[in-house]
């Protein structure tokens, strides 16, 4: 038989030393990101350290800032899940190499940073200003809502929050007693000490077909004695048997209630595709995209986030640019018209607020 496919060898040794920078294709951000982060002024994270005393040294505070910056682009917020994609990765590894922080390590850092992370975000506008990319003159305003990870269901008032909380606290020591029995001091997404070797791994793979079938032929003789007792009574009885069809499940949304146990700070919110659990997000752009000023508030309504986004633009712009930065014009749908905002509008910024919205006649957007 001829040899058609191209079989990879999983055992082939490294004849050279490995180039990581080959283990993701060139226009991958994250070689953007890494050559970024060596121009960015990271003083901030690198006082918390000192290089006296003993213990291991710490992890190079570039590379958590370039882990957590890489893994946020990509949605990854979890530190467990960033530990995990750390090993698996090729943008994460071609990052720490074999140098694959804890998740704990993950979490302490960004907690301890948090206020070193606000301000990196004024010094990758500098860069952008600096690379043309930062004009003012116009900008946008503009919000959405964004889905919390929690369900309307989880909605419980006040009345019975007090009860339930005692409940959950008491599962949640229960859990962590019954995981630490049964992980120890293992992540618990490990696999089983059977597994971890070739010839482990190859005696339960090849048990898993006869187990498979052997449930399978169960399953098909219960069913065949299902079939046959139910025809055996259709023929003593001379009638056919009925059956009784299930009742559909009803999803109710308590619009009444006052907090959500999964994520206490979402709200009930109106979007385009009908009503959700979660946060209104707002951005505040210039006419090249680049982001001057993001927030996220749980107030559904956008009339009030207009005065403090602007407010942020303008720290931002001053930051960036110098106390005589000036926006210009700021554009906004009709979500933010009101009169009191009207009547905030000052020389630093001019308001061009829409007033209605108009429905779009066929589904088109109107002719510009």
């Amino acid at each position: 038989m001829a040899n058609f496919y191209r079989e990879p060898d999983r055992r082939q040794r490294f004849l050279l030393p490995v180039d990581m920078s080959e283990w993701v294709c060139e226009t991958d951000m994250v070689h953007l990101l890494l050559d970024a982060i060596e121009l960015m002024d990271l003083s901030a994270f690198e006082a918390h350290y000192t290089r006296r005393g003993t213990g291991a040294p710490p992890f190079a505070p570039s590379m958590m800032v370039c882990v957590l910056i890489y893994a946020y682009a990509n949605g990854h917020r979890s530190s467990r899940k960033i530990e995990r994609l750390c090993e698996r990765d090729a943008g994460l590894r071609m990052i720490v190499g074999d140098e694959v922080p804890d998740h704990s390590v993950i979490a302490r850092f960004r907690k301890r940073h948090r206020s070193a992370f606000e301000a990196l975000f004024a010094e990758v506008l500098k860069l952008c200003h600096r690379a043309g990319l930062v004009r003012l003159g116009v900008v946008a305003l503009d919000g959405t809502k964004v889905k919390a990870n929690a369900s309307p269901a989880a909605n419980r008032t006040a009345g019975s929050l007090e009860a339930e909380v005692a409940a959950l606290v008491s599962a949640a020591e229960e859990t962590d007693a019954a995981e630490d029995a049964l992980f120890g001091d293992e992540r618990g997404d490990d696999l089983p000490a059977d597994l971890r070797n070739a010839c482990g791994r190859l005696a339960r793979l090849q048990a898993c077909p006869d187990r498979l079938r052997g449930e399978a032929n169960a399953r098909a003789a219960r069913q065949q004695e299902k079939i046959d007792a139910r025809a055996a009574e259709e023929d003593a009885t001379g009638k056919r048997k009925r059956g009784r069809k299930p009742k559909p499940a009803e999803a109710v949304v308590d619009e009444e209630a006052k907090a959500n146990v999964t994520d206490p700070d979402s709200r009930i919110m109106k979007s385009r595709k009908g009503y959700l659990q979660g946060y209104n997000a707002q951005a505040v752009v210039t006419a090249e995209q680049i982001i001057l000023a993001p927030d996220v508030t749980n107030q559904a309504n956008d009339v009030r986030q207009l005065v403090p986004m602007i407010d942020k633009t303008l720290a931002m712009a001053e930051a960036v640019m110098g106390e005589d930065a000036r926006i210009g014009t700021a554009l906004m749908d009709a979500g933010y018209w009101s009169e009191d905002n009207v009547a905030l509008e000052t020389a630093d910024c001019e308001y061009l607020i829409a007033t209605t919205k108009i429905p779009w006649a066929g589904g088109r957007r109107p002719a510009r």
